[in-house]
């Protein structure tokens, strides 16, 4: 019998109706500090719509790119927590599974592109028009919600990643994957810049992932359970 596609919004690295209700709530009841860089003493024209065309595609590109090479590795047959890690984007694969079936490795390589496509929203505001080809269903509807609700919300890197466990279903239906985020360093910041981390958002949390098929082959994410917001097996 498949798995049930509960979707749990608490406490992901994912900004999650939670999360955003914490950070909103406590941002005025903390005094700020500025993350902001300093500027360059002159700056140029500003033109909105050639800014966001832009991005745009820079971000497309990125995500591209970060696809692409987590593809290749597979294809090749190499998959380590090196090839799954993006350090421009700040994403750290710590480690897998070793002894993974080839079923496996490819639930655990579209598991990985469905992660930092999220964490590009989270950490840039970029990248949701790319959530349809990685995500599905519960999941799909709920992070497109919650990266509409940002309002210039920025989680910052370094993320760690650990996948500890990946199973793939005999007759090909479902995939599910247990994955901790270390997020001890990664900061949170409002849309003016100021650091709004708070002492409950940093620390270790474990997830329970469930995918499915989707029609070009790869897996997508249907839901995403917290085991627990505070630590993981693994740790």
């Amino acid at each position: 019998m498949q798995p049930s596609t509960r979707v749990s919004r608490p406490g992901r690295h994912r900004p999650a109706a939670v999360l955003l209700a914490l950070l909103l709530a406590c941002a005025p009841l903390v005094a700020c500090s500025s993350a902001s860089d300093d500027g360059p003493l002159s700056v140029p024209t500003y033109d909105p719509g050639a800014a966001a065309s832009a991005e745009a595609s820079e971000s497309a590109a990125a995500a591209s790119a970060s696809a692409s090479a987590a593809a290749s590795a597979e294809a090749a047959g190499v998959v380590t927590a090196e090839s799954l890690s993006d350090q421009e984007l700040g994403y750290h694969m710590v480690s897998i599974p070793k002894d993974l079936t080839e079923a496996q490795i490819k639930a655990l390589v579209d598991y990985v592109a469905y992660d930092q496509v999220t964490w590009r929203i989270w950490s840039t505001g970029q990248g949701i028009e790319n959530l349809p080809a990685v995500a599905t269903g519960d999941a799909l509807v709920t992070i497109e919600q919650d990266a509409r609700a940002l309002n210039g919300l920025r989680l910052h890197p370094p993320l760690r990643v650990t996948i500890t466990e990946v199973s793939v279903a005999e007759d090909g239906t479902y995939a599910e994957l247990n994955s901790c985020s270390d997020r001890t360093q990664v900061t949170v910041t409002d849309a003016d810049g100021n650091d709004i981390t708070g002492p409950d958002y940093q620390g270790y949390a474990e997830y329970h992932v469930i995918m499915v098929p989707g029609p070009d082959g790869n897996w997508l994410t249907t839901a995403e359970t917290t085991v627990s917001n505070d630590k993981c097996t693994a740790e």
